[in-house]
């Protein structure tokens, strides 16, 4: 082989050899070196270039160091008192300890196999200690019954009838405390548990469906009836005023009517009292041309006072 092909050769087994003993660790991760299987140093934690022996000699296993979600199933589970509800559960874990969770769960997978198990019997045990009311509510605050229709809700002693135990808050810090150290022999720290969401299950959601419908029906009815007889009351109102300003207005009427009236007779009596004769005539003129046309007959004496204007009459 030349020599310049053997320098190639070489620097390229160089650099495959750098490559495999070459990686890098994130700020969200943390790296577990392996020789021959056996966990070998400390967990690498600081982010930057690290060295190792090339694989398969030393191996490097990277783990999650930021935190990570677990999601749970929703689940039917009965209460204190005896109520079925769907209870939906989310936690937030890490992973504090890479080793002991390397040499346990191996992968995060299999760790979320462990929260399964259990997270789950955690909340079935505390979600059936207590009563509904507990798992929804978090202290004995007084409800805020301000919507609209429902001010005589407002004044029951709701007191009276729910009182909290612990509350939500405290059982949710409850399944943490319970879950936590049997996650502990994995190098998981469990962060944080929340109720995601809690909800009847379908026979008694439907009863209580038909309930809420029927103390809505009732607030309508009752809107309905205090609108009718606002209604009624505004019909009358309406009448009332309707028939205030027609007699008014046939009041004004009337004496406009009657000055005009007394005003007419006033211009017919001067024009009356200025000739006398002519107004008769002119008068008289008016009944021919409403009493006589070419269909009227009239038998009339010769000294008749109504044809007279006809007869030549003189004074």
């Amino acid at each position: 082989m030349k020599p310049k092909g053997f320098i190639v050769v070489v620097l390229a087994i160089a650099v495959f050899i750098v490559y495999l003993s070459v990686y890098i660790v994130d700020e969200t991760e943390q790296v577990v070196i392996t020789r021959f299987g056996k966990i070998i140093g400390e967990p690498k934690k600081d982010p930057g270039l690290k060295f190792k022996l090339p694989y398969p000699i030393e191996e490097a296993h990277f783990f999650h160091k930021n935190l990570l979600s677990w999601d749970g199933d929703p689940g039917q589970v009965p209460t204190l008192d005896k109520t079925f509800i769907w209870v939906d559960i989310f936690a937030r874990w890490k992973i504090v300890d890479p080793i002991k969770f390397f040499q346990t769960v191996d992968n995060e997978f299999s760790a979320l196999g462990k929260l399964n198990d259990i997270i789950d019997p955690a909340v079935r045990n505390f979600i059936t200690s207590y009563s509904l009311i507990d798992a929804v509510r978090k202290s004995d605050r007084e409800l805020d019954t301000t919507e609209v229709g429902l001010e005589d809700v407002g004044k029951r002693d709701v007191r009276a009838t729910y009182v909290i135990t612990i509350g939500r808050e405290k059982i949710t810090q409850g399944i943490m405390e319970q879950a936590q150290p049997k996650l502990a022999q994995f190098g998981i720290e469990l962060v944080d548990v929340k109720i995601k969401r809690i909800n009847y299950v379908e026979e008694v959601r439907k009863s209580v469906y038909g309930r809420m419908i029927a103390e809505r029906r009732q607030i309508a009815e009752k809107f309905r009836s205090e609108g009718q007889g606002e209604a009624q009351k505004i019909l009358g109102e309406k009448e009332r005023d309707l028939q205030q300003i027609t007699s008014e207005a046939y009041k004004t009427a009337q004496e406009i009517k009657g000055k005009a009236d007394a005003e007419s007779t006033k211009i017919y009596a001067q024009a009356y009292g200025v000739d006398p004769e002519f107004y008769s005539f002119t008068q008289t003129l008016d009944i021919y041309k409403e009493a006589l046309d070419e269909k009227s007959t009239l038998v009339l004496s010769t000294d008749s006072e109504f044809l007279k204007y006809l007869k030549g009459y003189s004074k």
